[in-house]
């Protein structure tokens, strides 16, 4: 007997078709009960904390800010009750100093999210070490800050807690990836904060918010209790370090967190306290410097600010000599964004594929979704054109096997020893160059890797780095942008334009660097920019 399979197939077809829409719907409104579950907890904390300012008859700036800028990820109510038991002990370093921290920066009992949904409901069991030595000094975390999803962004927007807004300007970004940091301090709703940095995470906020920012040597601090979306990526060094409105700040937070606490805690990290002598010298210097990287031309805000800095700090008595980067074209694709790519961003897919890819993500998250052949032959079409852009997406293809990535790891370990030898060879003591501004327009920063060079340079090199503001765009820096070309004369040299457009105002910085583990030079380095630029202010004020 023939059977008609037709009315089966279809049925089957169809039965399918409908469970498999029926689960994906599901999943979603699982993905949206972890996220409102996220935000009410958000916004009952921030309720909790304004009952407790009334209750206490105090003005909590915090919460203003938090309310104009989206910074917050979640109050730590805790707070009030460490403030209770600190009272009594009256110690430490940072005795009762009000802290932000950093949303991958582990809390008992709050998650670190990253921004994913992949991470929701995951409370930490115990708090990271930093946290631990913070509160033994005597300061209070209050409040963990907000982020770019996934943190490999040098925006601040996420599909959980929403955008954050530049106090300086509320139609840009503030940066990332601690850009809620960035934000909170800038605004005036924190002293002292803690952030992370893995291409300019701390040092972008810091620059586009008119702060100050340290990315350290590698391990000088704790990073147990942090969370990632790339665990385990070990080309490009991420670090732990602060932002503050000046420098002082974060050489106390600094002296604060490297003590016999944070050396037991956790005894990978070397046994160095700070060093006040370095940090207090007053002996001149012998500067390198670089004006332009040669891989991307400074906006005219990034370069007038570093030669006015570099000015100053001649007529000081310092000695300034030219010290350009080695061969950064390929060490740039080749070895940071290769290295960071390594998996060919498969651990950060794998934690964006459970929730909404946020719009500042999405130019990234199309491009490393995107299947490895097409993304040869994009980059073969590309390669005569626009060689830049060509040798980025190659380097998404990540590195291909354990033999390659050990070749990866003895290139880097090579190109450090060449830095440092020509550093040698020149006898400079730090290192002065542009920083990465003004800030940036909504949504460019995803589309701009290639503005990364002057920070993630210093992460691959493990170099101590960080950033002072020392002036703002002008009518001049602006109307000088319409004869922008840029190093490649590329898409990227176009948008960034588009990126740093509407900038007057807005607060400039330059970055400075030394060698590894000379962490109190670097921000000896940073303090003498700061007055120098404080005693010509007043000079030109008088």
């Amino acid at each position: 007997m023939d059977i008609n399979w037709t009315p089966v197939i279809a049925a089957t077809v169809c039965g399918t078709g409908a469970l498999y829409l029926f689960l994906k719907w599901r999943n979603y409104q699982k993905i949206q009960k972890k996220i409102l579950n996220a935000r009410k907890r958000r916004d009952t904390s921030l309720l909790q904390a304004e009952q407790a300012v009334q209750q206490f008859k105090i003005r909590s700036k915090s919460l203003e800010v938090n309310k104009n800028l989206n910074c917050s990820t979640e109050i730590l109510m805790e707070s009030v009750a460490q403030l209770e038991d600190i009272k009594s002990q009256k110690k430490g370093l940072l005795y009762g100093v009000p802290i932000s921290i950093k949303d991958n920066v582990a809390y008992e009992g709050h998650d670190t999210s990253c921004g994913v949904v992949s991470k929701l409901d995951q409370p930490a069991l115990v708090d990271s070490v930093v946290v631990t030595v913070l509160k033994k000094q005597g300061a209070i975390p209050f409040i963990k800050t907000n982020i770019p999803q996934g943190l490999l962004n040098y925006d601040c927007s996420n599909p959980i807690y929403g955008e954050t807004l530049n106090p300086c300007d509320l139609q840009k970004s503030p940066g990332g990836s601690s850009g809620g940091e960035g934000a909170l301090i800038a605004g005036g709703g924190s002293f002292l904060g803690i952030g992370t940095d893995v291409a300019g995470s701390i040092r972008i906020p810091a620059s586009f918010c008119g702060i100050c920012g340290f990315k350290p040597t590698e391990r000088r601090i704790s990073v147990r209790g942090i969370s990632s979306c790339v665990k385990g990526q070990k080309s490009v060094s991420s670090s732990l370090g602060p932002l503050a409105r000046d420098v002082e700040s974060l050489a106390l937070c600094m002296r604060a967190l490297l003590c016999q606490d944070m050396f037991s805690l956790d005894p990978t990290v070397p046994p160095i306290p700070f060093n006040q002598e370095v940090y207090e010298s007053s002996e001149p210097l012998r500067i390198g410097y670089h004006e332009n990287d040669g891989y991307l031309q400074p906006s005219p805000s990034m370069a007038r600010a570093f030669r006015e800095t570099k000015d100053l700090l001649e007529k000081a008595g310092h000695t300034l000599v030219p010290l350009q980067p080695l061969r950064l074209y390929h060490v740039f694709h080749e070895l940071a964004f290769r290295g960071i790519m390594g998996d060919r961003g498969h651990t950060l897919i794998s934690h964006l594929k459970p929730g909404p890819v946020d719009p500042c993500l999405r130019d990234q998250y199309i491009v490393l979704s995107t299947p490895g052949f097409i993304k040869r032959l994009i980059s073969v079409v590309l390669k005569p054109f626009c060689p830049r852009i060509s040798a980025s997406i190659d380097a998404t293809l990540g590195i291909g096997s354990v033999a390659e990535l050990w070749r990866q790891h003895v290139n880097i370990e090579e190109y450090i020893q060449e830095v440092i030898a020509e550093w040698r060879r020149l006898n400079v003591d730090v290192l002065l160059c542009p920083m990465l501004g003004p800030a940036y327009n909504f949504n460019y920063c995803g589309r701009l890797t290639s503005a990364l060079s002057y920070t993630s340079l210093y992460n691959l090199l493990n170099f101590p780095a960080g950033v002072v503001t020392v002036s703002t765009v002008t009518e001049e820096d602006e109307a000088q942008l319409s004869q922008y070309t840029g190093a490649h004369g590329d898409m990227w040299d176009k948008l960034f334009v588009k990126a740093v457009k509407g900038g007057v105002g807005l607060p400039v910085a330059v970055q400075c660097v030394s060698l590894p583990w000379q962490d109190e030079m670097c921000l000896r380095f940073m303090r003498e920019v700061e007055q120098l630029t404080a005693k010509s202010k007043l000079t030109r004020k008088h």
